[in-house]
């Protein structure tokens, strides 16, 4: 049976005290630069690694970061999380990560779990089926350092970041326009997520710019986010029955952006009677058929913001009281063989 070496089996070895020892792995005062060598090179040799629950114990840390997250399988996701790895292991963090589905009970769950196991801080995106905040908003009352990410709300007075959602949704929609096409239909998340109304206020704002009036027959909200195909594809067999049927579709999310390509082939409908604009972060976007153009989020960024603004707030001696929103910029990537209106 493995047993891993510790301090007093290296004071042993090298006749010191454990107190020696342990001062000199921890490169404290009143150890001699010399023994110190000794120490280090020793414990490296038996491959010391010091107990993280020793240590947190006595920093009253766990030296762990929770994250919850709608799904791990989505490309921006998993690029954020990326992001916070960067910045947590280089501070000696690590991290545990939980995804929920986009269910409300699930995200209940993996949040109190994740706050059982007296993480030291909690990023979270939220789930689009959870409009009941106040779980989140006790245990942030109670003094869990939280900063919220991509899908944030109001209801909690802490750092976030997120990406210019508006924006990225309006310069879409007036491509969209400038390429020809007026009747635009929109494909998006659930109705209380943050970025579906930026998003839909960016579409809006767009149409209204160039005088083209909103017709709210040509919104869908997908409340699943794509992971129920058939919702989407019954979004679309909508909008294709309408009597003036739209010649363009600005989709919000990722993942339906798929399940809607994938929907108008089993429909056998001629992509080149539409065009699709969403918003993706997949790295496989380029080789769809047919070819979208989409808006890109820098989620590896977003990610080292959120983990950098919650470590800010593990840190601080004192309580903050003084929070930012950081908003990034999108990317709009604009196919030029993408179908034209007809």
């Amino acid at each position: 049976m493995y047993k891993p070496a510790t301090i007093k089996d290296i004071a042993l070895a090298l006749h010191l005290s454990s107190s020696t020892v342990s001062r000199g792995l921890s490169d404290s005062y009143g150890v001699s630069e010399k023994t110190k060598k000794i120490i280090t090179e020793y414990a490296k040799k038996v491959n010391y690694q010091s107990n993280p629950i020793a240590l947190g114990l006595k920093k009253r840390r766990s030296y762990s970061i929770g994250i919850v997250v709608p799904e791990l399988a989505n490309s921006f996701f998993s690029q954020a999380i990326a992001g916070v790895e960067s910045i947590a292991y280089e501070n000696g963090y690590h991290i545990i990560i939980t995804q929920t589905h986009d269910s409300s009970e699930r995200e209940l769950i993996n949040v109190n779990h994740l706050a059982q196991r007296s993480v030291d801080g909690l990023l979270i995106s939220m789930s689009s089926g959870t409009s009941d905040y106040s779980f989140l908003k006790k245990l942030h009352d109670n003094g869990l350092p939280i900063v919220l990410f991509d899908r944030i709300i109001n209801e909690i007075e802490t750092f976030k970041v997120t990406s210019d959602n508006f924006s990225g949704a309006f310069d879409a929609t007036v491509s969209l326009i400038r390429s020809g096409h007026k009747k635009i239909a929109l494909l998006a998340n659930a109705p209380q997520l943050s970025i579906t109304n930026e998003r839909f206020s960016g579409y809006k704002k767009a149409l209204a710019d160039h005088q083209i009036p909103f017709r709210p027959e040509l919104v869908k909200n997908c409340c699943k986010g794509g992971s129920d195909y058939q919702e989407v594809e019954d979004a679309v067999k909508e909008l294709l029955a309408l009597t003036d049927k739209p010649n363009a579709i600005f989709i919000s999310s990722d993942r339906i952006s798929i399940s809607c390509i994938r929907a108008l082939k089993k429909i056998k409908f001629d992509p080149q009677k539409i065009m699709i604009v969403g918003f993706s972060n997949s790295d496989i976007v380029d080789l769809l058929q047919p070819s979208i153009s989409y808006v890109r989020q820098k989620a590896f960024e977003m990610g080292r913001t959120a983990v950098e603004m919650l470590l800010k707030l593990i840190n601080s001696k004192y309580p903050i009281t003084e929070f930012e929103t950081k908003i990034l910029d999108t990317e709009l990537h604009w196919k030029n063989d993408a179908p034209k209106n007809i």
